[in-house]
């Protein structure tokens, strides 16, 4: 299934699953937040050193699937596979945007 996603969204998914954190952390605002795992993380050094962890980590692949919610408020529903138990799993990514960047992130099962 192809889904529209809007442009810093594709970009993201299109980085991630090339495990290119410079091209996943160019679509993040400066100050954008992270909560993913119960951790939150904030700006791009600290979004970097989270991307870096978990791309090493898990090595996951993301199929988007859905898109709902806002414009401005989409909420991604992706099967992720990788390096961990349960492999594949449905996540939600819950993104905020503003100015063609993201600006918080929130991943949940």
């Amino acid at each position: 299934m192809s889904i529209e996603l809007p442009k810093p969204l594709a970009a993201y998914y299109a980085a991630k699953n090339q495990r290119d954190v410079d091209g996943m952390l160019a679509c993040f605002a400066a100050d954008a937040s992270v909560h993913d795992e119960g951790e939150d993380r904030r700006g791009h050094v600290d979004i970097r050193e989270w991307m870096e962890e978990t791309t090493r980590k898990y090595g996951v692949a993301v199929n988007a699937r859905e898109i709902s919610g806002d414009a401005d408020k989409p909420i991604v529903t992706a099967l992720v596979s990788g390096n961990f138990p349960g492999s594949p799993v449905t996540l939600y990514y819950h993104f905020t945007l503003a100015g063609g960047a993201i600006t918080h992130l929130e991943i949940n099962a």
